[in-house]
């Protein structure tokens, strides 16, 4: 059997008027792999992840996610995998408690109360069970929509900015989840403007500069060479800044 593509990314691209979000963008995403997607601010991450998850269609190219067109399915891809958007927004009139709930009747769930059990011990906000996600804090939140994305135990996550307004302890703990998952077979993409979380955790890493793909490959290779992750974005950054 050979190996399976989570994500498919072929000339993808997004076009706002006269501006090019995304440009040409194509690589793929293997089953078992922590892929972190890598750029400054504004250089067309969060549009990746909108077009992957089928949020907004591209202009021309296309994206197969777990086999499925994320433009032409994109509520069969939502049904598959686990997404957490770059601002976390679970529904103000909800509890904690009751957007889990709800999200585990949208996904058809059993063993409701284990599963927002285990998230709510996980991540330490069980003392937040009952109160409005409109006065949760921007912390707890995140926490929120982290639960969310993964209590369907989905095969894919696409998760953008994964460890933002996290203190640094639950940060080693989400940080510790993910590469448990995908020791355990999960897949994850995650985009960053933070390297050292690339740096700790990344099997892979892409780095996107102005919609376009600069450099796919593999950390560990970038690692042998001598070369540090920073040093390493940086010139690939300033030198397509200044070409």
């Amino acid at each position: 059997m050979g190996v399976r593509q989570m994500i498919e990314a072929d000339s993808l691209t997004k076009e706002y008027g006269n501006v090019t979000a995304v440009n040409r963008v194509s690589f793929t995403v293997t089953e078992g792999e922590l892929f972190g997607l890598l750029g400054p601010n504004g250089s067309g991450k969060t549009t990746m992840i909108r077009m992957l998850t089928g949020q907004i269609p591209p202009t021309s190219g296309s994206a197969r996610v777990m086999g499925l067109d994320a433009a032409k399915d994109p509520i069969g891809v939502r049904g598959l995998v686990g997404i957490i958007p770059e601002q976390e927004t679970p529904p103000s009139f909800l509890t904690a408690e009751e957007y889990l709930r709800f999200v585990a009747r949208i996904r058809s769930l059993d063993d409701v109360d284990e599963r927002c059990d285990r998230w709510f011990d996980l991540l330490e906000f069980g003392d937040k069970r009952n109160v409005l996600c409109k006065d949760l804090s921007r912390g707890t939140r995140q926490k929120l929509m982290f639960s969310q994305a993964f209590l369907h135990e989905p095969e894919l996550a696409l998760i953008d900015e994964p460890l933002i307004n996290l203190d640094p302890i639950m940060q080693r703990t989400v940080k510790d989840f993910l590469r448990e998952y995908v020791q355990g077979g999960g897949t994850v993409f995650f985009s960053t403007h933070i390297l050292e979380i690339a740096e700790e955790i990344c099997d892979r890493i892409g780095v996107i500069h102005n919609g376009r793909l600069l450099h796919a490959g593999q950390l560990e290779d970038l690692i042998g060479s001598g070369r540090h992750l920073e040093s390493f974005f940086l010139d690939l950054v300033r030198g397509d800044a200044g070409a």
